[in-house]
Order: structure tokens, then sequence, then C-alpha cells
């Protein structure tokens, strides 16, 4: 029943051999990796006037200078993740930036931060989604939080069915806001030249506002410079667009900051002049709507437009968030669950596990966007530090083209981040704090995942491959050892497999991942067992479930006709802690399940137990 449902959820498996198909041309990647940035221009210049209206409504007059500055920081940020896409192609962004310049702990600091923000993306999105929907439908005000639950669970399975199914999907809304933008943006302005917008804004630009302190006014700035993030997703998912790769991504990039920039010009203009004030149950973006279409058609689908950006801008999160988990599972920080793709070939553990995460956060802050946005901001502007200052060390090693210029940049980038995370502790400790907590939390577990990696790996290592293997005396018969690479646990297996069975039968699953691997691991277990039969089953798909299946079927089959038995020998090493189980894919147990249902085969177990 799991298995159908699965299928018209999710669909049919994909080869690996389609995998090319599922990369993303610019059009795509702008719909499926810029969709948080662009949607933050609901939400940015909100921000920006919720801090600034608690003084009075002449101050408001300070949010174009608080936009112009975000927009500075906007153009380094993007000039230095250029530079990141071409210097590091593999993705992982920040996170492989910082380690491999600033070393491992920092570069842990900026994936842990990561990992939290992309979580923090989902439910920043989906929350703010679902208040641009009770804005026109405010009837809906009370559902809020069960709303923004169903758009997340909508946008994992939507993740799980492949990167082409979720690109093709999010073209339509996420273009459908750029054009609404656009329109709202030029008919506005047109409006504002003609006089049927008239100007009421409280204070002219130059006026002198009693109460104003710069605290506010970086409160202010820190507050907007939430429109910021998701800039860095394109830069960690490289490797998901076409060739040429780092140029497809590099432009992109570069087309949706220019985007974004306009729009939240725009936006912030709009906002002044027609003199909008910030208002709990009606945004700032649907107030300026209202203002240039009325109540009418318009306003309707730029809400709508609105609520379908903010609800799939989570989309940013689940690209990222899986790239980022498999570059840290690949150094083995993270359980290597993360490694895995799925049916359709996406990395669906990240995606679920993200999904779990987002949940959470929405649950426990209630969904209200205002009091994850500080907590969502530290968590980009740390690893943009990390990321930018990171690259003016690369750049004092490699000194590539006009480095000089390309240190001011990053300079510029990091001095005004850090500038950020300084200002959002001190200005919004009571809302950030968590991130104390969280961190270290994060960095025990990276660091005891790594150090449990460490010893399994040491413990596996065949220290002597000439060294004769102990044979026990059994009696038995047809042997199936099912072998991946030739460790510890794969010699005792065999050699427990020769004292038991008369006919012995080493059977390996070649993926279409790595030929040259798969090859070498075949000649390796060839030259230190000659006399074991080593059968390489090969197959397009990620189960190695059904070509076992199929294989010990023939066997038993012809072992049943002889009167003899089969018995399959499923090897595996037990950590010596059960918490650790989680860390390590848990193929065994899947296969013994399968195989239990197959009445004429014997089913066995070789634990290898680990002393640490």
């Amino acid at each position: 029943m799991w298995r159908y449902l699965k299928r018209l959820i999710i669909g049919r498996p994909l080869k690996s051999t389609d995998e090319s198909g599922q990369s993303l041309t610019k059009f795509k990647g702008l719909a499926l990796l810029s969709s948080d940035a662009l949607s933050s221009v609901a939400y940015g210049t909100e921000q920006i006037t919720a801090v600034l209206i608690t003084l009075s409504t002449a101050a408001l007059m300070f949010q174009m200078w608080a936009a112009l500055l975000v927009l500075i920081l906007l153009a380094a940020i993007t000039l230095s993740y250029r530079q990141i896409i071409h210097a590091y192609p593999s993705g992982g962004g920040a996170y492989v930036v910082a380690r491999t310049n600033w070393g491992e702990s920092t570069g842990l600091i900026a994936g842990g931060s990561l990992l939290v923000d992309y979580m923090l993306t989902v439910a920043v999105s989906t929350t703010s989604g679902t208040e641009a929907i009770t804005s026109a439908l405010p009837s809906l005000y009370q559902y809020q939080v069960p709303i923004a639950i169903i758009i997340v669970i909508f946008i994992m399975i939507l993740n799980l069915r492949g990167m082409r199914d979720s690109a093709s999907f999010l073209v339509i809304p996420v273009y459908l806001f750029i054009v609404m933008i656009i329109f709202m943006i030029i008919l506005g302005g047109y409006n504002i030249l003609t006089g049927k917008i008239s100007y009421h804004a409280a204070a002219p630009m130059n006026a002198s506002v009693q109460g104003m302190t710069l605290v506010l006014f970086f409160k202010a700035f820190s507050s907007g410079s939430a429109s910021l993030t998701g800039v860095e997703a394109i830069s960690n998912a490289v490797p998901n667009f076409k060739e040429p790769k780092r140029k497809n991504a590099a432009n992109t990039l570069a087309l949706m900051a220019v985007v974004l920039a306009a729009f939240f010009a725009g936006i912030t203009f709009l906002s002044y002049y027609m003199g909008i004030v910030p208002s709990e149950k009606d945004t700032v973006l649907s107030q300026i709507g209202i203002g240039v279409f009325g109540h009418g058609f318009f306003y309707y689908v730029l809400q709508m437009s609105t609520a379908l950006i903010l609800a799939v801008a989570a989309n940013t999160g689940f690209s990222a968030f899986p790239i980022l988990a498999y570059n840290m599972a690949k150094d083995k920080y993270l359980p290597h669950a993360y490694l895995d793709k799925g049916d359709r070939l996406g990395y669906s553990n990240g995606i679920i596990s993200l999904a779990i995460g987002a949940i959470t956060l929405i649950m426990i802050f209630n969904g209200k966007t205002n009091l994850l946005i500080p907590l969502y901001a530290v968590g980009v502007f740390v690893p943009f530090t990390l990321s930018q200052s990171g690259m003016i060390i690369h750049w004092l090693h490699h000194k590539e083209g006009f480095w000089p210029g390309k240190i001011f940049i990053n300079f510029v980038g990091a001095f005004i981040s850090i500038s950020l995370v300084g200002f959002l502790f001190a200005l919004h400790f009571k809302d950030v704090w968590p991130y104390l907590v969280i961190m270290p939390l994060l960095l025990t577990l990276f660091y005891r995942i790594h150090i449990h990696y460490i010893r399994v790996a040491e413990q596996l290592r065949v220290e002597n491959m000439f060294a004769e293997q102990e044979k026990r005396n059994y009696v038995g018969s047809t042997v199936i050892v099912l072998v991946g690479n030739v460790t510890q646990v794969t010699r005792e297996a065999i050699s427990y497999a020769q004292s038991i069975g008369d006919d012995v039968v080493a059977v390996h699953i070649a993926m279409d991942s790595n030929p040259g691997h798969e090859k070498k691991n075949e000649d390796k277990f060839k030259s230190e067992y000659p006399d074991v039969r080593f059968v390489n089953i090969h197959t397009s798909y990620r189960s190695i479930n059904d070509p076992v299946l199929r294989f010990c079927d023939v066997v038993a089959r012809k072992d049943d006709r002889m009167n003899y038995s089969t018995t399959v020998l499923v090897p595996q090493f037990v950590p010596r802690h059960h918490w650790q189980q989680v860390l390590h894919n848990q193929t065994g147990l899947r296969l013994r399940a399968a195989l239990n249902s197959r009445q004429n085969i014997v089913v066995s177990t070789y634990n290898y137990h680990l002393n640490h």
C-alpha cells in the first residue's frame, strides 16, 4: 500500500543516467533559487518601517537611507558570491569557503548557521505567505499556523518529486510576481507623475526628526537587511546548473541581484511617497497595492502572486539545504544518510529533515514572521561575514586577476556584515539569543559525529591485506555473501561463509555513479579471494533490494531442486552505542526485511562489533 501511495505522490523512480535532465537553465534557476531573495521585498521595507514607526511617522523618512545602505550591501555580497561561484563551484558556499580558508571550526559555524537559517527560510517564507493570504482574506487569520504547515508539506512533496518538477512548477508563481511588481512600480511611478497619487510622506527627505538616533537607524537597517536572505543560495547550488555551471550560476545570481535591487528600491520609494504606515493585519505591500490599483482585480492578483512567491520561496531552502548537508556529510560531520539520493534523484533525507525543522519552528513561534526575522538575519550574516573574510584570505594566497579590487569588495561586504551581526546582538538580543545556545550544541554534535566516523574507519581498515584469515569448521551448502567495499567486515564475513558453506558466492551491486571505483573494488576483491566466485550486478537505480532478491531467487530455485539450502549472509558492523546507529545507512536492515519474505532462503547476519 505504501509503495503505491509513494509512487502516486512522488512519481516513478528515475535512472541515475537521467540526472543530466534534472539540471537547471538560467530561466528555471532564477525561479528555483531566487524565490527567497525576490520574495523578501514583500517584508523587507515593512521591517524597516516597523522599527522607525516606534519613534514617529516623521521618522519613516529614514527608510530611504536605510534602503540605500541595504542596496550597497547587496552589491558587495553579490560581487563576493560571484567570486565564490567561480572559485568553489562544488557547492556548499560559505561552509566550503570558511572551512578551506579559516579552518574546521569556523567552517562548521558557517555550515551550522546556514543549516538553521534554511529552516528559518522555509518558516519565514511560509508564514509571510500566510500573512499575505490573511491580509486579503481576514477570516482565515486564526488559521495561520495550520496553513503555513500545509504549505511546507506541499513544497516538501514537490521537491521529493525532483528538481525538474519543482522548477517547472515554480516558474509560474515567481514570474507572475516579477511581472506584477514591475507593473505596480511602473504604474505607481506613472500615477505620481500624473498627480493621481499625491505626496503623503510625513516628512521630507532632508527633514530633521526630533528624537531620531543612530541606534534606531541601525536597528531599522539591521531589520531591513533581512531582504538579503537567500542571496547565497545560488552559490550553494552551483552543481545543479547546466554546463557551463559556473557561468550559468554567476549570471543567474547577477540577474537576481538586479531584479531584487530594483524591486526593493521601488517598493521603499512608493512606501515613503504614499506615507504608508505598517499595520499588523495589512502588510505594507498590500497597502501600496491598494494605493496603486485600488481594491480591484489587479490588487487581488498582486496579493495572490505575493502569497504564492512567499510560499514557494521556501523552495530556496529545499534546494540549498540538501546540498549543504551533502557536503557536510561527505566531510563526516553529518550522518551519511544525507549522501543518499532518492528515487527522483534528489537528496530526500535532507528535504524531509528541513521540512520537519521548519514545521517545528512555525509551531514554536506561532507563525509570527516578525519573531523569526532577527534570528533569521543572524543566521544569514554570520556566514556572509565568514565567507567574505575567507575570500580575502583566498585572494591573498592565489592572487588571481585584479585581486586587490576583489579583496576590497570582500572587505566592504565583510565589514558591513559583521557590523550587522553586532547590531543584531546589541539591539535585538531578546530575539537572537537562541543562536548562542543552538550553535554550541550543533558544533558539539558535528564533532561527535566526526569522531565516530573516524573511529569506525580505523576499525574497518584492513591492516594486512596478505595475512591469512582463520577459517572455522562448519558444515553448509550455498552461501551468498553481500559485499560492498573490501573492509575488515568483508574479510570476517567471507571467512565465516567459507567455514559453513560448500559454495560461497560474493555478490556486489554496482551503481552508475562511479564505474572506475566499482572496477577497482572488484579487482581488489578478486586479488584477495581468487577462490571465491564474485558476481557484480549492475543497476541503473539507487536501490539494491530488487537486484539482490532476483539473484537470490535464481540461486535458491537451483539449490531447492538439488535439495540444498541457500543462506544469504548480510555483513554489518555494530557501533558500540545505540545512538550511533542513526549515523549509518540502514542497508542491512532493509535487505533483511526484503529477504525475510522468501521461504526457501535462510537469512543470516554477520555482526562485526566496534570498540568505540
